[in-house]
């Protein structure tokens, strides 16, 4: 919780500076990239985040690696989390950032959850009944599940409405139990 309440307050900080910018989804994009080529190889992210490695150490790769390639502001937040320590909440602020995001464009996330990748005007029309119901846009992330066996679940913030063959099953045994 510590470490959410302080990604945050870093995520607000960037975000409020990209909007200054005018780069908001260019320097969401830029720190996705960063954490994702880091993540492609575990002894960089291993590198990154252990406190013993000296911070100058770790501020010269990153130069090394990002500088020019990715928007200034991205980098510099990336070392100033070098500087203060802070190299573990990076994917928590990508998440808070990410929240922030969506909010600008007014957008919810909606997670749609399936045993099989959905065809795509199935997974649009869903999304516009949704819209339609809730008079809400949506930024979609679809996740595919093979243990939901069969059905969609679909989760809005707090919100969640399991069609799953699973959840049905999962019912059935509770209900079963009960008596």
């Amino acid at each position: 919780m510590a470490n959410e309440t302080l990604a945050r307050r870093y995520a607000q900080a960037v975000f409020d500076l990209a909007k200054e910018s005018g780069k908001i989804a260019e320097i969401g994009s830029d720190l996705r990239t960063a954490w994702d080529a880091m993540q492609e190889d575990d002894g960089v992210v291993r590198f990154f985040v252990a406190p013993v490695i000296d911070r100058n150490e770790k501020q010269k790769v990153l130069l090394d690696a990002f500088n020019g390639k990715i928007e200034e502001l991205a980098l510099h937040t990336l070392l100033l989390l070098v500087r203060k320590r802070r190299e573990r909440i990076l994917p928590e602020l990508l998440r808070q950032y990410a929240v922030l995001e969506r909010a600008s464009r007014g957008e919810e996330p909606l997670i749609v959850s399936s045993a099989h990748k959905l065809p795509r005007k199935e997974l649009d029309d869903l999304v516009a009944a949704l819209s339609k119901m809730y008079g809400k846009k949506f930024d979609v992330e679809e996740r595919v599940d093979p243990s939901l066996l069969g059905g969609v679940r679909i989760r809005m913030g707090d919100v969640s409405i399991d069609g799953t063959v699973a959840g049905k099953l999962n019912e059935l045994m509770r209900t079963l139990q009960t008596r």
